[in-house]
């Protein structure tokens, strides 16, 4: 049964006391992915001139307006993510994406002593912002800059190589109903924003090289090359072996350094030994929702090119290439319960979402999620500007931990410390509510 409450700070009161095995970290950050956050101007970043990381928009918008709508925050942008510690509920360390959102009941402001996060005028914690690393104040020899070119996000640890923009699932038949990737690309050109379509691969060895030079300590961790799915080719070149030339490039270049990752869709199993071949540790052919009605009408370009059975038994195929554990197929929190066709109750939603977990955990693979974030471009946000719930999100989390016990398995490998406090993927906040 869902909690009704007449206020959001009664709700997330609420559901921290109904859900004690669940930390508050983990509730009020899956709350901020959901809702998204207001900025005060004076938690703004100077962009590449200031001090503070700004935020890259390394693949989607993750934000609750156009960019066109976020006033201040679309001249002068806001930080790529937060660190929240203290306040009413002694908060330890959190690490949280940013999703802009004006109309939030959530905002970051300036105080005497700092930064803080409020929520409907109640101060809940003390922000911190990502110091601007070394390497964003180094250009490429072409003028371009590293944060374009292969941002880095999670506090630093992840390097993220969107090296295709736009997705070949295209228009209102074929997008997945929660992407806004295309769109993302049209607003950033719109407004005058270097966003390049396919990156040369030469550039990202430079920014590569120039992270790794300036990263003295090492922080950055992992990479993940990614971008849009691949229905026919690029640059005359298929899904396995467009991506696959780009860690090749990489780990020939400099081999070790980094967690190679690849999201790309469930490919054949000979595409996926290419992978592979290529350098890649970690596979994430991500089956965005597990229930076959609302897979068919969510993703429909999946559906349409490769099927939701052949999907997961791809998945099931990457395992004997990659071996189980380093096969990690996302799928995105919320969309479950989207109108006019998702689950009404979260009691069904969560039951549904379980057995998906469940068909893939007893087979050594560990899904992940990320927070469905309602971006107003897409159909489903659009539609369900609130997102989900927040108790199913919560549920979720407690459903996640004991799909993990029951099958005897441990917090998926290249995302960082598990623990409140020491968690840093940014996402969700499944990493925050393990054990470490």
């Amino acid at each position: 049964m869902s909690t009704t409450a007449e206020t959001r700070s009664a709700l997330v009161e609420d559901l921290i006391g109904r859900f004690p095995e669940v930390p508050p970290e983990a509730v009020l950050k899956e709350d901020l992915l959901r809702t998204g956050i207001a900025f005060d101007e004076s938690a703004l970043t100077d962009n590449l001139d200031g001090e503070v990381k700004p935020k890259s928009y390394f693949i989607f918008s993750f934000d609750q307006k156009p960019l066109a709508e976020l006033g201040a925050a679309a001249v002068r942008r806001p930080p790529e993510e937060i660190a929240l510690t203290g306040g009413p509920w002694g908060l330890r360390r959190t690490i949280v994406s940013v999703r802009v959102n004006p109309e939030s009941p959530y905002s970051v402001s300036g105080s005497a002593d700092g930064l803080v996060l409020s929520l409907e005028g109640r101060l809940l914690a003390d922000v911190a912002l990502p110091p601007m690393p070394e390497y964003y104040r180094h250009l490429l020899d072409n003028g371009k800059t590293v944060m374009e070119t292969a941002p880095t996000i999670q506090w630093g640890y992840l390097i993220y190589l969107t090296v295709l923009r736009l997705c070949q699932y295209f228009g209102a038949h074929e997008e997945c109903k929660f992407c806004d990737i295309n769109h993302n690309w049209r607003q950033h050109r719109k407004a005058g924003r270097p966003y390049t379509g396919v990156k040369p691969v030469e550039d990202v060895l430079e920014a590569l090289a120039l992270i790794d030079q300036y990263d003295t300590e090492r922080v950055s961790t992992a990479y993940t090359l990614t971008g849009g799915s691949v229905t026919s080719s690029v640059d005359g070149l298929a899904e396995a072996d467009f991506y696959g030339r780009y860690a090749e490039a990489i780990e020939s270049r400099f081999p070790g350094r980094w967690i190679g990752k690849v999201v790309a869709q469930a490919l054949p199993k000979a595409d996926v030994q290419r992978f592979k071949d290529y350098g890649i540790s970690i596979y994430h052919p991500n089956y965005e929702v597990w229930d076959k009605r609302l897979f068919e009408i969510i993703s429909p370009g999946k559906e349409r090119y490769v099927g939701r059975e052949e999907w997961h038994r791809r998945i099931f195929d990457a395992a004997d290439v990659f071996g189980a554990s380093h096969v990690i197929p996302n799928f995105v929190a919320g969309v479950e319960m989207a109108k006019p066709f998702g689950f009404e109750s979260v009691d069904s939603a969560i039951e549904s979402t379980t057995e998906g977990l469940d068909h893939f955990m007893s087979r050594g693979i560990t899904p992940r999620f990320t927070t469905w974030c309602p971006e107003p471009t897409t159909p489903l946000g659009r539609d369900n500007p609130n997102g989900a719930p927040l108790e199913y999100h919560v549920r979720l989390l407690g459903a996640y931990r004991e799909a993990l016990d029951r099958h005897g398995l441990s917090a998926p490998p290249g995302y960082g410390p598990a623990g409140p406090g020491n968690a840093v993927f940014s996402v969700s906040s499944f990493m925050d509510t393990l054990t470490p």
